[in-house]
């Protein structure tokens, strides 16, 4: 699983850069499915945490947060993200 993490028009501190890969953790156990996992931070009057994933089988899928608080809006991020990736794993289940 390729990661890659953006900042746009701020800095990302190490602990909040920490914080972000403590809860990339949670979704280790789906990374033999994922090729590309696309984080992108962005600062304008609120933060706004954006991801897109690359699935092996063509499917992506893009989750948008926006909050005050940096910290608030990766954990809601992340945590559509897990269950739109569990949803996923799911439907392919399904199928075979």
């Amino acid at each position: 699983m390729n990661t890659e993490i953006k900042a746009v028009h701020f800095t990302m501190h190490d602990d909040a850069r920490e914080y972000l890969n403590k809860k990339i953790d949670r979704i280790r156990n789906a990374e033999n499915m994922i090729v590309d996992l696309l984080i992108t931070i962005k600062k304008d009057k609120n933060f706004i945490a954006e991801a897109n994933v690359n699935f092996r089988w063509g499917v992506t899928i893009h989750v948008a947060e926006e909050d005050f608080e940096i910290t608030k809006a990766i954990d809601i991020m992340m945590d559509k993200l897990e269950t739109k990736i569990t949803k996923e794993k799911e439907k392919v289940k399904e199928k075979r």
